[in-house]
This record gives structure tokens, sequence and C-alpha cells, in this order.
């Protein structure tokens, strides 16, 4: 059988064993770790390691109640760090193929047009969330207690949200020149900015005031507007970055530049906040259950987090990869990249995922100082830890396909399997008289990530018949466009 562009096509898995044995196409596997470790220590900052010892500082304050709020707001921001994620997404694609094609001013107009389209989305954002946080718990159907002690929690967090997306704008750029390891540095500073912070606020050491949870979240707006100062410090000041001719008081010069981000940034931004907000649906799904089975879904989730933490950093590195690749029309190495990837990836991720495994409630108690749910959570995570790993492969493909531009493929995919198979199954299931609780948590809870696996088929059948490639070459052969 042959493709489009006359290649005889290999089966699926001698494709696969092929490509992770080859050693002239593609990155080596020394240069995809060089990557991947900075980006992982980045992920492992922003996703996991500062929000897990913010839920052990917060876990001290001994409130179920206290600890079930934050779970539930966090599945919110999670869904607004994604979409914002997802604005920066498009400039690491269109800044990656600029720098790629050795296009540099154009890598800078990218970056002075995110800025500012993310100031201005940010600030919709933030504004949203703090004039309708008593509207947002109610909807969640959590108990009066949780809305009061959400409310001004949920407001104080919103102005952090702004500071995120004007944030992941700038990291968007170093990013896209492949630069992973300042990312990383900013992060680390900006990570023991926030524990200092958040200690001496929740429990009013070394003179600060008691805050509790309001603590927390003034911690975050402290720390963001930090890795700001030092974001916007590195780019203007550093000598390397003076060929991008960047002036950030001169935006949307052309409106070209923005088109292309928007028509990049929005697909991305919906089927990341597609997935985003299928945690929302899980815990309107468990909240019928109780506080209990909502603080249990809440150290699940997290803890889960970081198994699934070099599968974050691996997508991050395979975007940038494939997107320089195809702004150097070096297409034979991106298919390889891909497959070394995914390699690495499964490692990896396997590894976290046997270590959770075997120790569950070691992880849990470290949440849980009353003890009212470790037992429970103790009981399901092994089977739902194992059910992570069928949601590694779409993501690796999603964010190659992102890489190549061809976003709205992705978009649709995840559109299609949260709205017409997660959505309406859990559900079901959800409505179902089971006396059970464990059982009926785990059903609905797995539901998510074994509809997610049907994306990998999806997406290795869009790359097998390279309509990728024809879509890549049809928008950006003509370099002078």
């Amino acid at each position: 059988m042959k493709d489009k562009f006359g290649m005889i096509k290999k089966g699926v898995l001698l494709s696969y064993l092929e490509g992770i044995k080859d050693n002239v196409r593609g990155e080596s596997y020394k240069n995809i770790l060089k990557y991947f470790y900075p980006e992982y220590i980045s992920a492992l900052v922003i996703y996991s390691a500062l929000h897990l010892l913010d839920a052990r500082f917060i876990s001290q304050l001994k409130s179920t109640s206290i600890y079930a709020t934050v779970g539930v707001t966090a599945t919110l921001l999670h869904l607004v760090i994604k979409s914002a994620e997802g604005f920066s997404i498009g400039s690491v694609i269109l800044g990656g193929q600029h720098n790629g094609a050795k296009n540099y001013q154009a890598v800078g107009r990218t970056l002075v047009d995110s800025f500012w389209i993310s100031v201005i989305i940010g600030t919709l954002v933030s504004g949203f969330l703090y004039f309708n946080a008593y509207w947002i718990y109610y909807l969640y159907g959590v108990p009066a207690k949780m809305i009061n002690i959400g409310v001004p929690f949920l407001r104080l967090r919103a102005i952090g949200v702004f500071l995120t997306f004007v944030y992941f704008a700038l990291i968007s750029f170093m990013r896209g020149i492949k630069d992973t390891r300042t990312p990383m540095n900013i992060f680390a500073m900006g990570a023991m900015i926030f524990i200092f912070f958040d200690y001496a606020l929740i429990f009013g050491k070394f003179g600060f005031p008691e805050l509790k949870l309001q603590g927390s979240a003034l911690a975050t707006i402290i720390q963001y507007s930090s890795m700001l100062l030092m974001a916007f410090w590195y780019i203007f000041k550093d000598e390397k970055h003076k060929k991008y001719m960047i002036n950030i008081f001169d935006p949307f010069k052309e409106f070209s530049t923005v088109k292309k981000l928007i028509m990049l940034s929005w697909p991305v931004v919906l089927d990341k906040a597609t997935i985003a907000s299928a945690y929302i649906w899980l815990g309107t799904m468990l909240a019928p259950m109780g506080k209990l089975a909502l603080a249990s879904f809440t150290v699940i989730k997290d803890i889960e987090r970081i198994a699934f933490l070099p599968a974050i950093a691996f997508a991050q590195v395979i975007t940038f990869l494939v997107s320089n690749d195809c702004g150097a029309d070096n297409f034979d190495a991106i298919k390889t990249n891909i497959k070394k990837v995914m390699l690495l990836t499964a490692g990896f991720v396997s590894c976290c995922i046997l270590t959770i495994c075997l120790f569950p409630k070691f992880f849990i108690h470290f949440f849980d100082a009353k003890h009212a749910f470790t037992d429970f959570s103790a009981k399901v995570m092994p089977i739902l830890s194992l059910l992570v790993f069928l949601d590694i492969f779409q993501l690796i493909l999603s964010a190659a396909l992102r890489g190549t531009g061809d976003v709205r493929v992705v978009m649709w995919t995840r559109f299609f399997i949260c709205f017409c198979c997660f959505f309406p199954i859990s559900y079901f299931i959800s409505t179902l008289p089971m006396q059970d609780n464990l059982m009926k948590f785990i059903l609905v809870y797995g539901t998510f990530y074994v509809s997610n696996a049907f994306a990998t088929f999806v997406y290795v059948s869009r790359f097998r018949s390279d309509d990728w490639k024809a879509s890549v070459l049809r928008k950006f052969n003509d370099k002078n466009k």
C-alpha cells in the first residue's frame, strides 16, 4: 500500500519498531532527554509539586470541607490554566515554525501579538471568575459551607489567573526557540518564592498574618508576579534576543500574524478546555456522594497527576520539535521523533504508576490528617492509576499534531469524545441505583480514561494517512507569505 507521496506504508507495529531504532533521522534520545528534563522540572513545579505542597499545608488545617473546597476549585482553575496554555501553544507553534525557517523578526512579532492577546483574554477571564464566584460554586452543587469558604478564595485566585495568562505568553516565546532551560530556572525561583509565602501566610509565620486558605491564594499572586518580572528581564536583557527585534509596545502591526495566532490558538484552547472541563464534570457527578467522595476525588486526581507529569513534559517537547521541523521542511524527522518520545513517555509513566500502585496509603495519608478518606481512596487508586496509562499516547500524538498546525483534528476529536462518549456514559452510570459507592466511583472516574483512549486510534490514522503532511505543505511551504 502506498501513501499520497509514493512511499510504501508499513504496518503500525513494524513502523514503530523501526522508528525507535532510527539513529539517522530526527533527534537522538540524548537530545530528546536534554529537552525533556527542564520541561519535566517546569511541569513538576507548575502542575504538581507546588499544588501538592499547598494541599499538604491546607490539610494541616484539619478541615475536610476546606480540603474538598480546594479540590473543587482546583478543577476549575485547571480548566483556566489549560486554556491559558492553549493560547500559548499557538505562539509556540507559529514562533517555532518561523524560528525553524530563520525568520527571526516574525518570531518577535509573534511574541508581541501573543502577549497583548493574552492580556486581553486574561482580563476577561479573571473578571468573570471574580464577579461570578458565588454562582460557580452554586452550580457545582457543593454544600453551603463549602460555598462560603470558596468565594473569597476564588476571587483572590482570579487575580493570579490574569498573571498566569500573561506569563504563559512570555514562556511560549522561549519554548518556540527551543529554550527549555530558562523557563525551568524561572519556575524554580518562583517555586521557592511560593513555598515561603504559602507557608508564612497560611500559618502566620515570620511575622506575617495568619490568613489560612486566603494565604494560599495570595502566595500564588506573589509567585506569578515575581516570575513575570524575571521573564521580562530575561527576554529584553539577553543579547541573543536582539535579532528578534521585539517591541512590546507595538502590537498588532500585521493582521496576518494576529489571524494566524488566533486560528492556531482557539482550537487548542477549545480542545484543552474540553478535557479540563471533564474534571469539572467528574466533580459534579461525584458531588452527590458527599464531601468524603469529593475529598477522595481531589487526592486521587492530584497524585495521579504526578504519574502523568512525564507525559505532560514530553508533550511540550514534541510540540516544539515538530513545529521546528515543519518550518525547516524536515518531514522525515517528525514521525521518528514522535515514536521515540512515545517510547520514553511509556517508560517514565510506567515507573511512576508502579510506585503509586504499590504504596497508595502512603501517598494518600500525606493529605488526610484526619484519616477521613484514606481507606476509600486507597481502594480505588490502584485501579484508576492503571487506567491513566490509556491516556498517555493520545496526549503525545495530539501534541505532535498541534506542532504541525493540524489543531482542528485534535479539537474535534476531543470534543466528540467528551460530549458524545464520556459525558453521557458517566452521567448514565451516576444515575444508576448502586449501593456500592466504591464501585460507582471507579466506574464514573474510569470512564474518563477509557474514553480518551479512543482518541489514540484517530490520531494514528491521521498520521498514517499523511493528510497532516499535505496540510503543512499547503500552509507553510511558501515562507515568504
